[in-house]
């Protein structure tokens, strides 16, 4: 996953329980991942080049968001 020109790309992204995804923030401005409402994804602040790994266990539909741009969503379905 890419975090660039303000948006994660892919904005939807399908993948099976015990996948890693790692976001990296191609962007010279900060990002995070964070999980919208109650969630398992909770970055630190990313500054550029900067990556974040996270290991889905659980299939369910997980929505995201940059906490400094709440305007960038995304959400990242896991299946069986």
């Amino acid at each position: 996953m890419t975090i660039k020109n303000f948006a994660f790309h892919p904005a939807a992204l399908t993948v099976k329980a015990g996948t890693t995804v790692t976001w990296t923030n191609q962007d010279p401005e900060p990002h995070t991942v964070t999980s919208q409402g109650q969630g398992p994804l909770r970055s630190a602040t990313l500054a550029s080049g900067a990556r974040y790994p996270y290991k889905f266990a659980t299939p369910g539909t997980y929505k995201y968001q940059c906490s400094i741009h709440p305007f960038m969503t995304a959400t990242v379905t896991v299946t069986q």
